[in-house]
């Protein structure tokens, strides 16, 4: 789980426009700033298997919401994909 202050400033880092809080962009922002929090959970806690379902849907959900900035929007995939330093 990730605090309200650190998900709004990666809303305002991700947004398209002022009032943007819900574009692909900015889902993949926050679904991956939990991903990596989750991460960290994993390190202290390996035998938490219920938790490690979470974070697989999580990342699905990243991916598919790369997947169809790719298919779709390729410019604003390449940009998140760079800004948030995946696809290695």
């Amino acid at each position: 789980m990730i605090s309200a202050t650190v998900k709004s400033s990666v809303i305002s880092n991700h947004r398209r426009h002022p009032t943007d809080s819900g574009s692909p962009e900015v889902q993949i922002g926050v679904l991956t700033e939990r991903i990596n929090s989750l991460q960290d959970h994993f390190k202290a806690h390996a035998k938490d298997h219920a938790g490690r379902r979470g974070l697989l849907l999580m990342v699905g959900r990243r991916n598919r919401l790369l997947r169809y900035l790719a298919e779709h929007h390729r410019e604003r995939y390449n940009d998140i994909v760079k800004k948030l330093g995946l696809r290695k």
